[in-house]
């Protein structure tokens, strides 16, 4: 295999060891996979503007989310049914995030249940939640993680159905059958049946509550002492409304290009949430990260910080935790280098003079004589 030196070579690994519908499952986007490409080449349209001669001898990566103090501004998006990746699953992401210093975020649709993911050890996590038609269930849910010390809620609401893969419906994808949603085992939910296009979209169709609205944000808020980040919010008129519910943050999401196609690259959309929020709340990013680059560019953007997704499914599948390590450790030197390189020693350094996109305004040509 020989040494892995970046984030993007655990995929061809992952594609190797992985059965057909599980690495499908994971690496796939929505329908003609235009904003699966876009995730990653709109990072390639955004160059540096370095500054020089700078002391960086010295660089501090920490900072704070939601007050609480994390080792750099890179943490663990949500992904579901991380055990179809690697026996420990859960247990191995929830651990190489603890190690690392930094928080992960549990998907509704994990394998390991809040109470086993907390049973790993301290650590700072969030829980991504889906609303479920049957409030009870909600509730319940919401209740589990917080007595399992989870920190924050992660409200996706891109996701009132699920968006087309095709390769799930070609796969006929389902939940391999060792294995279950824990976080809904006993409460008759727990099952994804064989479908006769995905497993999962049919689940979605019978579970997940299409009539999701603002309103249910202040519900949600009235029962839990949580805060709140809602997550797959990419337009500055959505981004008002959220501030106006008084949400604790906002992630800038597409969903890893799951959902709707042809929506923009969450990098380009990072900059119209950041201007409509004008600093009433953080701004995050999830979609695309593979480089240290690509943090460094998103919070020159405006971001507080990043979320990773698939790097994690893939070292998962490769190397266990020990691969999850490996790939936070990397992004964290690899920003670090970016840092130093363009003369910023601490977050607060990063600001939009640093890079120049393709959607700046260029200057007028000069007038012919």
């Amino acid at each position: 295999m020989g040494e892995i030196t970046n984030v993007m070579e655990y995929q061809a690994i992952a594609k190797q060891k992985l059965p057909k519908m599980v690495y499908d499952y994971y690496a796939s986007g929505a329908e003609d996979e235009w904003t699966l490409a876009e995730n990653r080449n709109a990072f390639s349209r955004i160059l540096f503007r370095p500054r020089v001669l700078i002391d960086v001898s010295k660089i501090d990566m920490t900072t704070t989310v939601l007050g609480f103090k994390i080792s750099m501004p890179i943490m663990i998006a949500p992904s579901a049914m991380q055990k179809m990746a690697h026996v420990d699953g859960e247990y191995a992401t929830a651990r190489a995030a603890s190690a690392a210093g930094t928080i992960m975020t549990l998907s509704s649709w994990a394998t390991s249940s809040v109470e086993e993911v907390a049973s790993t050890g301290p650590g700072i996590r969030f829980f991504q939640l889906y609303v479920y038609k049957d409030r009870n269930v909600v509730a319940q849910l919401v209740r589990r993680a917080e007595k399992a010390g989870f920190k924050a809620i992660a409200l996706t609401v891109d996701t009132p159905r699920l968006g087309r893969r095709e390769a799930d419906i070609k796969n006929r994808f389902t939940l391999p059958p060792h294995l279950s949603l824990k976080n809904f085992e006993g409460l008759d939910l727990g099952k994804m049946d064989k479908a006769d296009d995905s497993g999962l979209a049919s689940y979605v169709a019978g579970q997940i509550d299409r009539t999701l609205s603002w309103k249910d944000v202040k519900w949600l808020q009235s029962i839990t002492s949580l805060p709140i980040l809602v997550k797959g919010i990419i337009t500055a008129e959505d981004t008002r409304i959220a501030i106006q519910n008084g949400v604790a943050g906002i992630i800038v999401s597409n969903h890893g290009a799951r959902q709707l196609d042809y929506v923009p690259a969450t990098i380009e959309a990072l900059e119209e949430v950041v201007k409509a929020a004008q600093g009433r709340l953080p701004v995050f990013l999830d979609g695309g990260v593979r480089r240290g680059t690509d943090v460094f560019k998103a919070l020159a953007l405006g971001a507080s910080g990043i979320f990773i997704g698939r790097p994690v499914l893939f070292a998962l599948a490769t190397e266990g935790e020990a691969g999850v390590r490996k790939v936070l450790q990397m992004l964290h030197d690899e920003f670090e280098l970016t840092m130093a390189l363009n003369g910023c020693t601490s977050l607060s350094d990063i600001n939009r003079n640093h890079i120049k996109t393709d959607w700046d305004a260029s200057p007028l040509p000069a007038a012919r004589l």
